[in-house]
């Protein structure tokens, strides 16, 4: 015996800007940004490609608003002790960010219509540094050599065939017996009394590298 319809569709969820963008995020982080197409994004949504452009207006649109996102989850003290510390949170949490979405990477500054989230974030960065005294010019160096290097990292962490210590280990296991040592001295001399040391972890080099960029900037600081 059939059973009898109630006449009541599912609710549909509404579409809106921000579901769009959560939703194109969840697709690149899992796919990647070039698998992402208006298509794909519709499909995921359950509306046809068209939709989208009420709410986005184009490709550019969407990827900006994504990357504004981006920005958005980044911690940034409210009201930082001092310069370094600032920074230091800033730059580990943006860290945390990419590994999260490492398709952002090379998109975090990449949009000529930054989104508020983007804009707040910039203002913020500049803003701490002219409060621990460095001139306009040195805190444009600051941010530079700062981003380059978060983003540099997270670039190369991500690219990196290993993930944990011991599959780090084994790959330079692997490498140290793929080529003659003593044509390679120092190579060999890194891996096998850096990579190959009890506890070595390459995600650890990061804080040490922010650590001499901080030490340097400080010392420029001082010498303006």
């Amino acid at each position: 015996m059939a059973v009898a319809s109630s006449g009541r569709a599912e609710p549909r969820v509404r579409l809106s800007r921000d579901r769009v963008l959560r939703t194109a995020i969840e697709l690149a982080d899992a796919a990647g940004i070039d698998a992402l197409t208006m298509r794909k994004l519709g499909d995921e949504l359950g509306v046809e490609a068209m939709s989208l452009y009420n709410h986005v207006s184009n490709k550019d649109d969407l990827q900006n608003g994504m990357i504004d996102f981006v920005f958005s989850e980044i911690d940034l003290p409210p009201q930082p002790a001092d310069w370094r510390s600032a920074m230091r949170v800033r730059a580990i949490s943006l860290r945390e960010a990419l590994a999260r979405h490492p398709w952002a990477t090379g998109l975090m500054d990449s949009g000529a219509a930054p989104g508020h989230s983007t804009l707040g974030h910039h203002d913020w960065v500049i803003g701490a540094l002219r409060a621990g005294g460095l001139s306009i010019a040195l805190t444009a160096h600051a941010f530079s050599v700062l981003d380059s290097y978060i983003y540099g990292f997270a670039m190369q962490e991500n690219a990196l065939p290993f993930e944990t210590p011991d599959q780090s280990a084994e790959m330079a296991q692997m490498m140290l017996a793929q080529f003659p040592a003593n044509e390679f001295p120092h190579l060999a001399e890194l891996m096998r009394e850096h990579v190959l040391a009890p506890g070595y972890n390459y995600g650890e080099e990061f804080e040490v590298g922010l650590e001499l960029i901080l030490d340097g900037l400080e010392r420029a600081r001082w010498s303006e």
